[in-house]
């Protein structure tokens, strides 16, 4: 459980996979046991001095401050990677009672707010190390937040967390209303990370084709653009999901076709 937790968490501080390369590359297997805040400083150090981004852009780390001890972000976040290790953090995740018991338990860690430790904990939750119900809690980011308000004009006295689970509880019935085919997975339906992320994305949408309708925090413009690195790869699902034998089925039946074809044809 200490190895999954130290990968994962390793992985998502920076959320690069070019990052994670480098990372094996210099030193090799990345794994708990050697872990070793100067060999990854120096080798991620390194890689800034040289010009290389170690983050990736796709939402912003907090450093942590001074409560970490460093000045230079990534080294605050090998000290709290390996504060977290020495503090046992693995047993205790494994240990919690509830999803929102980890997601209280991460966020009191220096530089993990509210969007951060949920991101996280959905994250360890896919993997073996716990098993908490997805459909049990939810913490809306700040485009989820200003998406829902791009969506209502009244929420009906809910608040961001039950507009969420409201989606999720009546997926299937608005469906049916609306006479949309949802393409899911395999049967699988939306959890509450995705109706989340779904307001979240319709949020960005929404800043370039309806500007003028403004969310709470006002934001106006897209920040980053997608710059494609290839083909898609073959999708893989958390094992506990059951969906992996589904992609095997679909492969040997539909030899001659790509990964992307697989994306628009799930329901197969």
């Amino acid at each position: 459980m200490e190895e999954v937790f130290f990968r994962v968490m390793l992985f998502k501080l920076f959320n690069k996979i070019e990052t994670w390369e480098l990372l094996e590359r210099e030193i090799g297997p990345l794994v708990a046991e050697e872990f070793s805040f100067k060999r990854y400083d120096t080798v991620l150090s390194h890689a800034m001095q040289s010009g290389q981004s170690i983050y990736s852009a796709a939402y912003i780390m907090p450093s942590g401050g001074g409560s970490l001890g460093h000045e230079r972000k990534h080294r605050n976040h090998l000290v709290l990677l390996e504060r977290m290790l020495s503090d046992d953090l693995p047993d205790r995740l494994t240990n919690c009672s509830s999803m929102q018991i980890a997601f209280e338990l991460l966020k009191s860690y220096p530089g993990i707010g509210d969007f951060l430790a949920y991101q996280y904990t959905t994250d360890l939750n896919y993997s073996e190390l716990t098993d908490f119900p997805e459909l049990g809690f939810v913490v809306p980011g700040p485009g989820a937040i200003d998406g829902i308000r791009k969506c209502f004009l009244d929420t009906g006295g809910l608040n961001e967390p039950e507009v969420i689970r409201f989606m999720a509880d009546r997926q299937e019935v608005e469906f049916d209303r609306l006479g949309l085919n949802f393409n899911s997975l395999w049967g699988r339906p939306l959890q509450l990370i995705d109706c989340q992320n779904l307001f979240c994305e319709v949020d960005k949408y929404a800043r370039v084709k309806h500007p003028e309708v403004s969310g709470i925090s006002g934001r106006t413009r897209i920040k980053q653009r997608l710059s494609p690195k290839g083909a898609l790869l073959e999708p893989w699902y958390p094992p506990k999901w059951g969906l992996n034998e589904h992609i095997s089925k679909w492969r040997l039946s539909h030899p001659a076709r790509d990964a992307g074809t697989l994306y628009t044809n799930r329901q197969e």
